[in-house]
């Protein structure tokens, strides 16, 4: 091998309801990376039990995602589409990664810092580890790009110095074992196993703020849910939900650089940018000076235009869950296989006998 061959891979978690935050940005950015890549869409059920353990329904949630990425359009016979508990090889390379990474490396992760609080003590250890858990879902298939929101920058950037040190560590028995590719880090040449990860970061809403406080995210989380407009909502819920979406008294400005320091006005023409494939300037070209009583009804015109054909699709889907079950259970076959080849090379390279 002269150079890591390129794959796309992401995933998401099966917690709650999926929203418009994680269609736009994730959901959508898959599909459309499929026709020009090889890709494998996981859904990380593993990540799933890291802040909470019990879950009424996992089984629903995972297919509940499993029905999103097809009902958007990700096709599970040319890509994978799978979910990650069935490939035990991502737990295996996860407890390697726990020993390449530093105790430091994961107490400076912002995301474990809010969602343990002030109560670190109490979270559990798979909150405080699971970066290397994701770190080991890109890179049990080697993969060169993950799409991501710019709220994960930083869980990619650990999972590069992991892949690093890894690299680092094991050079010489990385090269003794012919396996890997001569790469320059920095300025530093190195004979790497793991590929460095690009992230791919993207479009006018990589971030989706809530439609009630625009300096938050939208969350499935938020005890509001009027701060969202989830996949499963129908058509008067999605107008009522942008009818009562919070803005400010002023019109809207006729370019991008006029909607700073206004949040709710920019995370509205940004999820009308992206739901209609057009720059915020493109937008306000055709809404600058309007009012938001104008604006709204026609966002929400658009969103249910967009939204209205994957709903009816995810809950036919719902409708037959042996036929989302057999794709995941193929997916995971497919998986599995790619995976394992991935992990004997590491036991070999380690030196586990095997």
């Amino acid at each position: 091998m002269t150079e890591f061959k390129p794959l796309v891979f992401s995933g998401v978690q099966p917690t709650g309801n999926l929203h418009l935050g994680n269609y736009l940005g994730a959901i959508r950015k898959f599909v459309a990376l499929q026709d020009n890549n090889d890709c494998i869409y996981c859904v990380v059920d593993l990540h799933s039990i890291t802040a909470q353990l019990v879950h009424e329904d996992l089984r629903g949630q995972i297919r509940s995602i499993a029905a999103a990425f097809i009902a958007s359009g990700i096709d599970p016979e040319k890509h994978i589409v799978f979910n990650q508990s069935a490939v035990p090889q991502h737990a295996e390379l996860a407890w390697i990664f726990n020993c390449v990474a530093r105790i430091g490396w994961m107490n400076r992760m912002t995301q474990f810092k809010d969602k343990a609080g002030k109560d670190r003590e109490n979270a559990s250890l798979g909150l405080l580890a699971y970066p290397s858990l994701m770190a080991a879902d890109i890179l049990v298939y080697r993969a060169t790009h993950v799409p991501v929101g710019d709220d994960q920058k930083q869980h990619l950037e650990l999972t590069r110095d992991i892949a690093q040190k890894f690299n680092i560590d094991f050079m010489e028995h990385i090269r003794a074992r012919g396996y890997g590719v001569d790469i320059v880090v920095g300025e530093e040449p190195i004979h790497a196993y793991f590929p460095p990860v690009e992230p791919l970061i993207g479009g006018p809403a990589p971030r989706v703020m809530s439609l009630r406080d625009g300096t938050k995210k939208m969350s499935k989380s938020d005890p509001s849910d009027l701060s969202r407009i989830n996949l499963m909502d129908d058509a008067d819920t999605i107008l009522k939900k942008i009818r009562k979406a919070k803005t400010d008294p002023d019109a809207l400005p006729s370019e991008a650089d006029g909607l700073k320091g206004r949040p709710e006005a920019e995370n509205l023409v940004g999820i009308y940018a992206a739901l209609s494939d057009r720059s915020k300037d493109e937008v306000l070209a055709e809404f600058g000076g309007q009012q938001f009583s104008a604006f709204k009804p026609a966002l929400a015109d658009l969103a249910v235009t967009v939204l209205s054909p994957i709903t009816g699709e995810m809950r036919r889907l719902m409708g037959d869950t042996a036929h989302i079950d057999a794709i995941l259970r193929k997916g995971g076959e497919r998986a599995r296989e790619r995976a394992e080849k991935t992990m004997r090379e590491v036991r070999e390279i380690i030196g586990f006998l095997q």
